[in-house]
């Protein structure tokens, strides 16, 4: 497995995020992402990739459009909507650099906060690094059900972390790319928590800010998604069950210097 860079002066870093009908938020997200990553002293190289999930709206023309006057940020796009688990994984397919922030595209998880990440991240604590909410800004039922997945996903995987299903996460590059993600909803940061956690890892949780969306909506409905949560997190209770039996093996991270391509997949 490759070795995490220790003590590095900057770091090189991808910005991976999907985007589903974010027309609304998508101009302003980016914006705040390019002037945040140019602006930081501790960031080197750094690039934007964004997935747009097969939009109806007009997210994928102002990616392009935004990209005429950005080189760094990078399209990649689904033709028919495949699911944000689906985006999530072809975003940080197509990353290229060392350290990975996984980020949505709604505005809620300020890319400010990265910046109570990157001394540790510098001074090589560890590969996995995850923001843990200091107080959820989604309504009622969707915190109850953060609070009830995650506890069981903790007590499945005999983790205690504060926020097992947050998507703010920092990654290193080549363990990120490895990651076998199967989601197609919005259970992938659920999974890559738990998927990080098999490959022998242990996450780092730094306190974060989450704020309201930016506008437009959630693009999910709310009880398909506590079935679909409900019914991924005993999945992945079974395969962690299985791994202990040693029916399964543990997934392989091995140091990935390419991405697997997807067919369906469009860069631009």
């Amino acid at each position: 497995m490759s070795q995490v860079p220790i003590a590095s002066r900057t770091v090189r870093l991808s910005v991976a995020a999907p985007a589903f009908n974010e027309a609304d938020n998508i101009a302003a997200a980016v914006e705040e992402w390019r002037s945040y990553l140019e602006g930081h002293p501790a960031i080197g190289a750094w690039e934007i990739v964004v997935c747009d999930d097969g939009s109806t709206d007009a997210t994928r023309a102002i990616l392009e459009d935004l990209r005429k006057g950005c080189p760094e940020l990078v399209v990649v796009g689904f033709e028919h909507n495949r699911g944000a688990g689906a985006a999530i994984a072809a975003a940080i397919a197509a990353t290229r650099l060392d350290w990975v922030v996984l980020l949505d595209s709604d505005g809620q998880f300020p890319i400010a906060n990265l910046g109570r990440f990157l001394d540790r991240i510098r001074d090589g604590e560890g590969a996995a690094f995850s923001g843990a909410r200091i107080r959820k800004a989604d309504g009622l039922p969707y915190r109850w059900g953060s609070a009830l997945s995650g506890a069981i996903g903790n007590l499945l995987h005999r983790t205690r972390y504060r926020d097992f299903n947050s998507i703010f996460k920092v990654v290193y590059g080549p363990l990120f790319r490895a990651l076998p993600l199967e989601s197609g909803g919005m259970n992938c940061s659920t999974e890559i928590t738990a998927r990080v956690v098999e490959a022998g890892h242990d996450w780092i949780e730094i306190p974060i800010e989450h704020r309201q969306r930016g506008g437009g909506s959630r693009g999910w409905r709310f009880w398909r998604g506590a079935r679909d949560r409900a019914l991924f997190v005993g999945y992945l209770g079974y395969r962690r069950w299985l791994l202990r039996l040693g029916v399964l093996r543990p997934p392989a991270v091995p140091a990935v210097s390419g991405e697997h391509a997807d067919p369906a997949l469009e860069v631009r």
